[in-house]
């Protein structure tokens, strides 16, 4: 059992940057995947990124050169930085941890989720 508690969501203006934060109750060092999702209303869950335990990481295709996911061990907290936000960025955006495979849909455990709205 793990729990994930995110935040660091908000309201911004089309180019602008949010960091979003996932605070573990486990340590990540040992957390073989973490990753973040999104879902928009109306719209199907998405992977936005993944980390593997050795840091390794992995990107949906909309975010590459935008968003970059991270770790910090010591904190036992995983982010994502987002940079160059597009109205369609808007979304509920959910952090999750432990899957046999990092860029997958088989996360144990999941976050509450944190809203983050881009305006045009």
């Amino acid at each position: 059992q793990v729990q994930l508690v995110e935040s660091g969501g908000g309201s911004v203006q089309a180019g602008g940057s949010l960091r979003l934060s996932c605070l573990a109750s486990a340590y990540t060092y040992s957390i073989d995947c973490m990753a973040w999702f999104r879902q928009a209303p109306g719209k199907e869950r998405e992977g936005v990124a993944a980390i593997g335990r050795a840091g390794g990481t992995t990107y949906a295709d909309f975010v590459k050169g935008r968003f970059t996911i991270s770790k910090d061990n010591a904190k036992n907290t995983l982010y994502l930085q987002m940079n160059s936000l597009r109205p369609e960025d808007t979304a509920m955006y959910y952090c999750a941890a432990n899957s046999p495979r990092c860029w997958s849909d088989l996360y144990n455990y999941w976050g509450r989720g944190t809203q983050v709205t881009v305006s045009s």
